[in-house]
């Protein structure tokens, strides 16, 4: 046990993810065990320090504690640090790894095409964007024509783009705004965030686009008392008709909308409200826009969220589960009807928009193994299969004193937190940021809805990857109920 003696415990407990410390506590550990052990953290402390000095990260506040993971591989729904430490990523990443980690036919694919041909832009063509065209298409269950770029904002931004063109080569020029809802996201590029309802993601970056609206998310959760969900839903939808009367028929392009706002908090409509949109948008030639950058490819329990509504939307955004997180990719799908009005034989008539990687034909190739994958094993079938276990296996913490709701869409799912079950007062982003670190020490990695809107950061989110075992399952609840039971006996928040 020399090295326990030579540095002391202490220092050693201040190296993060101390569960690697417990064979060393406990006596259990061989002095070549211990010495793997020492200077696997070294190596980590290093990389730490190399990480504040060089690497800007997403979402973080900055100061001197920063720990992040030194994420150095995965398998399946788990991930592995820098310490050697196993976490099940009940996130999938950042809502994208469907098929799970270390997919060697995925890495196959890629591989493979770039000895081929590993770049040609799309101002010309080639085998994998056309194929994973087609696919889409079926996978849209429509007549879909498909722009492919990198990210959900640039499949958003291209959205704005097509609709207001489209307005304008049927003789709506006048028509250049677009209504969203208050707590959804579409992305982080100018115009996205123009879309977007959140506005801690906006402060210091205003002003921004001009011709975006938003009008009221239906949270049922939050409905006003005397309400019921189908009646605060209908609400909600005529906020939308009446914005366009109100902002003038005549000056609206369309409406953007995620099936259910999934960053936001989760928020699920009724069927009533989806309905009513789609009504609404055909009166009035309003073009609609889904947003399937999280619940597309099989998050929902369907193929898109839209599915489950039955809804016709007019251009359809994805990302994300597209490659399973694996390379960039994004694609903005367009009715054949509306990419025909791009065929004008006049100067400006074509789509004049350019990405440079857009269309990748390695990540192309990839996504059609991915898709491959997910038919084959079933995993939208799955998704529904485990969206149902989870949320029944988290119904039992309704009668927690700190949850308010638990809201889900086939395999994601969100807590809502609280300080008071009858007044429904969100809970503080410090009790919200206790019960992700005490998952994260017992090696479960959630989500929350951060940074959106203030007062309203207190939805833990749950998006584990499609593939996930029974036992993964059973880990997440098992692990997630420990925590909150714990915070029920006075643990302080």
């Amino acid at each position: 046990m020399g090295i326990c003696t030579q540095t002391g415990v202490t220092e050693l407990n201040s190296i993060p993810a101390k569960r690697w410390l417990q064979p060393v506590i406990s006596g259990l550990a061989t002095d070549k065990e211990l010495i793997a052990l020492f200077d696997r953290n070294l190596d980590t402390a290093e990389l730490l320090a190399k990480d504040r000095q060089y690497v800007w990260h997403s979402m973080v506040s900055y100061h001197a504690n920063s720990q992040p993971l030194i994420v150095t591989g995965g398998e399946g729904s788990w991930i592995v640090d820098s310490n050697g430490e196993r976490y099940l990523d009940a996130m999938s990443g950042l809502y994208c790894v469907n098929v799970g980690y270390g997919r060697k036919e995925l890495a196959d694919a890629a591989y493979e095409q770039m000895m081929a041909l590993a770049y040609y832009p799309l101002t010309q063509s080639h085998t994998p964007a056309i194929r994973l065209a087609e696919k889409l298409s079926e996978w849209l269950e429509g007549d879909y024509v498909i722009f492919f770029s990198n990210s959900g904002s640039e499949a958003n931004e291209a959205a704005f783009k097509m609709a207001r063109q489209y307005q304008q080569q049927i003789g709506e020029s006048s028509r250049y705004k677009f209504i969203s809802r208050y707590r959804a996201y579409h992305g982080s590029s100018m115009g996205a965030l123009s879309a977007t309802g959140q506005s801690q993601r906006k402060y210091k970056y205003e002003p921004l686009s001009a011709g975006f609206l938003h009008v009221c998310p239906p949270d049922s959760y939050r409905r006003p008392a005397g309400q019921t969900v189908e009646q605060f839903n209908l609400y909600c939808a005529q906020a939308i008709e009446d914005t366009i009367i109100w902002e003038g028929v005549e000056s609206v392009a369309g409406v953007i909308m995620e099936p259910v706002i999934s960053g936001g908090g989760v928020i699920v409509p009724h069927q009533v409200y989806l309905d009513r949109v789609q009504e609404i948008c055909n009166k009035h030639g309003v073009l609609l826009i889904i947003d399937e950058v999280i619940c597309g490819f099989g998050r929902s329990g369907f193929k898109f969220g839209y599915q489950n509504f039955k809804l016709k939307p007019d251009i359809v955004t994805m990302a994300k589960g597209l490659t399973s997180g694996y390379l960039p990719l994004s694609a903005t799908a367009v009715r054949k009807d509306i990419y025909d009005r791009f065929k004008d034989e006049e100067d400006y008539g074509f789509f004049r928009h350019v990405n440079t990687f857009g269309g990748n034909p390695s990540a192309c190739a990839l996504a059609l193994k991915n898709l491959e994958i997910m038919e084959r094993e079933g995993l939208v079938e799955r998704s529904r299969i485990l969206g149902q276990r989870l949320e029944e296996g988290m119904k039992q913490l309704l009668d927690h004193p700190l949850v308010g709701d638990i809201r889900s869409f086939g395999f994601l799912l969100g807590v809502e937190l609280v300080t008071n079950k009858a007044t429904k007062e969100p809970a503080s982003v410090d009790a919200v940021k206790k019960i992700i670190g005490q998952c994260k020490a017992r090696g479960l990695i959630i989500g929350k809805n951060g940074d959106t809107a203030a007062g309203f950061n207190n939805v833990l989110t749950f998006s584990p990857p499609l593939s996930s075992t029974d036992e993964d399952l059973a880990f997440i609840l098992s692990t997630f109920t420990a925590v909150m039971n714990e915070i029920g006996d006075g643990m302080p928040v």
